[in-house]
């Protein structure tokens, strides 16, 4: 059972921002980080920057901006915890693939929350070699 935050929320792992031209937005954060995305896909572009993910999303809502995604052990039950505490849902848990389940609130000040629950996330400090994982929501 859940009885702080600090039980729920793991650390920063994601921030996706509104890409409406992913190809541009894709050149350009190429060109900025000097790294090509290890997730290339129509649907979404992800790049590993020191074990953290920065994606793109040409889905995404300008409007809304980026959303930052927070680590959590299990998604049902963070999204459970955010709620009663005022959050209200704005998208429900999903599946995005590799066993990665996300889910997004929109938190009492209105700002977009995300919440990822990543089996396949390492921490940065104890990844082996250039210290760079890979993989969707790292």
């Amino acid at each position: 059972m859940l009885r702080k935050g600090v039980d729920v929320f793991l650390g920063l792992r994601t921030v996706i921002y509104p890409a409406p031209d992913l190809a541009a937005a894709k050149t350009w954060w190429s060109s900025v980080l000097g790294i090509e995305p290890y997730f290339d896909e129509p649907f979404y572009v992800g790049f590993n920057v020191g074990g953290y993910e920065l994606a793109l999303d040409p889905n995404g809502d300008p409007a809304v901006g980026p959303v930052t995604y927070w680590g959590v052990r299990d998604v049902d039950a963070a999204l459970k915890w955010v709620v009663a505490a005022g959050a209200t849902v704005r998208a429900e848990v999903q599946e995005v693939g590799g066993g990665i389940r996300v889910a997004t609130v929109v938190e009492p000040s209105g700002a977009v929350v995300g919440l990822i629950e990543n089996p396949q996330f390492v921490l940065p400090d104890t990844l082996p070699g250039e210290g760079r994982a890979e993989g969707p929501g790292r």
